[in-house]
């Protein structure tokens, strides 16, 4: 089964993008980010054509997420469940072929020690707590998406130009270490122990051609399926070419 997330920044720019790499990929599951259109406008008929049923959180102009599946979701959630509702689309969850899936687009922060930094430190808070209330690590959980953190020097191009700054600051580091110690391992890691693989460029200065990039979309795995996961890529090729979004996207194959 191979299980894919793809901040694709915008559905409607990158939608031939995506249809021809799902074609070319043959994904069984796709988590996808900043969508950026409401649930009406998502293109749930061109992705029925090749196959896939689509889970959608959509929020116009920003955010927004969505779960592409070749098998039946249930069990949907489309918030943290603690009350308070969802302001910003940036969460689904569903059982899919067995594994809990929860696709998540993390805030970005802007700049450390803002207001929209702090509110990016408390959703990691309230997603530590939705893993908590509503899931089991011991069960096959699967938790993905665009985290809007470098966890290690070893994920950023140049750590001591972007060490303190946004994406990469500790406090931001721990907010994500903090989930993971639910009981998450970074399935990227299982594979690949070196540095200088990315999947996030910004669009200025050439970011992408010269190798100045971050690793910020992660698959997260429980236990069980760390022990299933055989592979993990990078599929920077989509980073490339007409059009693309500034993320590449991530696959997990899991047996």
């Amino acid at each position: 089964m191979r299980i894919a997330t793809w901040n694709v920044n915008s559905i409607r720019v990158r939608l031939p993008r995506l249809l021809a790499w799902l074609d070319r990929r043959q994904p069984d599951i796709v988590c996808l980010q900043e969508t950026k259109v409401v649930d009406a406008d998502f293109p749930t008929r061109e992705l029925e054509t090749l196959g896939y049923r689509s889970l959608v959180n959509g929020q116009k102009t920003y955010n927004g997420v969505a779960i592409l599946s070749r098998g039946e979701a249930s069990d949907c959630y489309l918030d943290f469940r603690d009350g308070t509702g969802a302001a910003d689309r940036r969460l689904c969850s569903a059982m899919i072929a067995g594994i809990r899936i929860v696709n998540v687009y993390v805030p970005n922060g802007s700049e450390v020690g803002s207001e929209k930094y702090a509110y990016k430190l408390a959703w990691y808070s309230r997603l530590r707590t939705f893993l908590d209330t509503c899931f089991d690590p011991g069960s096959d959980v699967l938790v993905c998406g665009d985290f809007n953190v470098a966890p290690e020097d070893r994920d950023v191009w140049d750590p001591e130009q972007w060490r303190g700054q946004i994406l990469f600051s500790e406090p931001e580091k721990e907010a994500l270490a903090g989930v993971t110690a639910w009981g998450l391992q970074d399935a990227f890691r299982l594979h690949h122990p070196e540095g200088g693989l990315y999947t996030w460029w910004d669009y200025r200065a050439g970011a992408f051609h010269r190798g100045m990039g971050l690793r910020i979309d992660h698959i997260l795995v429980s236990p069980s399926l760390a022990r299933r996961c055989v592979d993990v890529m990078i599929d920077g090729d989509e980073r490339k070419g007409e059009k693309p979004s500034d993320h590449a996207p991530v696959i997990a194959t899991i047996e």
